[in-house]
């Protein structure tokens, strides 16, 4: 079951965002935001960074404390384009039909 974020007020005025799992349990609380609608581009941003977001470990113990039940994540470069240029979809499907035939 998925969870969800939550809008709430903060005790210092303004809103903070809370994500609560499936089952209602609190997983995070935001920093707080001046309106709603700053809020809810907070939360837009949050699930880009759930997303696409790495794990990074800055817990005093380290990798050596836990084995994490996860493979250690590293950003690679992508392949594709070494110019730096964007192949439109076209582009790209006309180069690999041309060095198919050669």
């Amino acid at each position: 079951m998925a969870g969800c974020f939550e809008i709430v007020d903060a005790p210092d005025g303004g809103y903070r965002i809370r994500m609560l799992d499936g089952a209602g349990h609190l997983m995070a609380v935001s920093v707080t935001f001046p309106t709603k609608r700053a809020a809810v581009a907070g939360v837009a941003q949050a699930r880009e960074i759930a997303g696409t977001g790495l794990i990074r470990d800055s817990s005093t113990g380290g990798q050596s404390a836990v084995k994490a039940p996860f493979p250690r994540m590293v950003r690679r470069a992508s392949g594709g384009t070494s110019r730096g240029t964007p192949l439109s979809g076209g582009a790209l499907a006309a180069g690999k039909r041309a060095r198919a035939h050669y």
